[in-house]
């Protein structure tokens, strides 16, 4: 008989939420629930998805108990799994990480370059109390984590938790990357695949993917592919996604085409084209501002609407409905998302990987974790993102051939940036900062840095640790 288990999702009011619940309603048979608790500092913002998460298992799981809190006892006592995916400073000031490097002609990104170590300075305290409230009230759940940026996240738990294997960060872009490309590969689904991927998240590449069944690699046929060019006639990407990953994933052929003997994380267009990518952001909307006027609008509206309802099973919000499609394809073959989110892969996968850990299956999963001789030209400590068997023991990762010439020079000037910013995050240090701001790849210069860094303090006010 299945154990039934206690899950809590810290970030309760992410936009991503509903799809969990949703998921985690899904697979009742093969992961039972005996509860669920959303957990989230801003109530108003997450009493949206929570009332539909009420309505959510009243329907589809009512032998698994369901709430929502602001009380971190409430959320985190007798938990076995909490799903982590907060957003520290909200998307009010993901937009201001954005918008004030482009003012000075630099990458304005979420995770990459000034935005990406804006949003770490915020994260790592915000990150390093939540895992310490988790784990007062439960010290044997498993943390998974999602919340941005992965990579100096990741580095700042590995200092303070050094011991705690039971903490696991993840991204679900590698995974994204798969579900889109691998059908260039005869068809095949990410399912099909085992993949080898070696970087640090937002920063690297796959090597490699093999056919669960053959063992052949079918990477090589799917750079081929991408090299050739036009691949959305094959993938169909186009009618799936708005503008900015249509361009994106069409970037990603021209960095196969540059660079054609592996496949990037689509991220490392921000390093590789930081011009380009500059050229093609608008300073005045940028990304923040499509997911406020987009997902976010749209997740409100979705939840609001069930609740104004009270009902979901018989109505346009049905899962069986919106789920009996396997492809995800309306009746007359257009795309429809499942996933209010429209991002099948984030709930998906972390939901996969809490089955591998609980029912012990070593299945393959890419996660971050420290590098000790896993890429052995690269330095030791370094957070990579790699593929790893997990079970109930944790994460175990499958050692890689050593890095090229190319890949460790850029990884090596990353790993840098974000070991300083976090040096900077923990110290208080304003030096680190600008130390780390100086040597990002996409900054380069000294007194640019001292800018951003200073116009970043007087912006984040009390969300940055103080820096001296």
């Amino acid at each position: 008989m299945k154990k039934n288990f206690s899950v809590a999702i810290a970030g309760g009011g992410s936009t991503y939420t509903p799809d969990m619940l949703e998921m985690l309603c899904l697979v009742r048979e093969d992961f039972p629930l005996r509860k669920v608790v959303l957990y989230d500092i801003d109530a108003d913002r997450q009493e949206h998805i929570g009332k539909f998460g009420e309505i959510l298992f009243r329907e589809y799981y009512p032998e698994a108990e369901f709430s929502y809190t602001t009380d971190p006892q409430k959320a985190f006592e007798d938990i076995d799994f909490v799903l982590v995916q907060i957003r520290a400073g909200g998307l009010k000031m993901r937009e201001l990480d954005e918008k004030i490097p482009l003012k000075y002609g630099v990458i304005g990104q979420e995770t990459c370059g000034p935005g990406g170590f804006a949003y770490g300075m915020r994260s790592v305290p915000a990150m390093i109390e939540l895992v310490k409230t988790i784990r007062r009230y439960s010290p044997e759940a498993w943390i998974l984590n999602y919340s941005n940026p992965a990579a100096i996240v990741a580095e700042a738990t590995k200092r303070v938790f050094p011991d705690d294997y039971r903490l696991i960060n993840i991204c679900d872009m590698p995974i994204s990357i798969m579900d889109i490309f691998c059908p260039l590969a005869g068809g095949r689904k990410r399912t099909d695949v085992e993949p080898r991927y070696y970087g640090l998240n937002h920063f690297g590449w796959f090597t490699h993917m093999y056919d669960k069944k053959t063992g052949e690699d079918v990477l090589p046929e799917m750079l081929e592919k991408l090299k050739t060019g036009d691949c959305d006639r094959e993938l169909g990407y186009s009618g799936k996604n708005d503008d900015y990953w249509n361009f994106t994933f069409r970037h990603l052929e021209k960095m196969v085409q540059d660079f054609p003997h592996s496949l990037p994380n689509t991220y490392m267009q921000y390093y590789l084209y930081p011009d380009t990518m500059v050229k093609h952001s608008d300073p005045n909307y940028t990304r923040a501002n499509t997911v406020i006027d987009g997902r976010e609008r749209r997740v409100k509206e979705y939840c609001d609407g069930v609740a104004s309802l009270n009902q979901i099973r018989g109505t346009q919000y049905d899962l069986d409905l919106k789920y009996s499609r396997g492809s995800h394809l309306d009746a007359d073959g257009s795309f429809a998302s499942a996933t209010v989110a429209h991002n099948d892969a984030h709930a998906t996968y972390i939901v996969e990987l809490a089955m591998s850990i609980a029912y012990n299956q070593n299945d393959i999963f890419l996660i971050i974790t420290e590098n000790k001789g896993i890429v052995p030209n690269l330095s030791e400590g370094m957070m990579l993102e790699v593929a790893c068997r997990v079970g109930i023991n944790g994460a175990e990762p499958l050692r890689i051939q050593e890095a090229g010439a190319f890949e460790k020079g850029l990884l090596e000037g990353q790993y840098a940036y974000e070991k300083l910013t976090v040096d900077a995050a923990l110290e208080g240090s304003y030096q680190k900062a600008l130390m780390a701001l100086t040597v990002s790849r996409t900054v380069g210069d000294a007194e640019l840095a001292r800018t951003l860094l200073d116009e970043y303090i007087a912006a984040n006010g009390e969300y940055f640790p103080k820096l001296v």
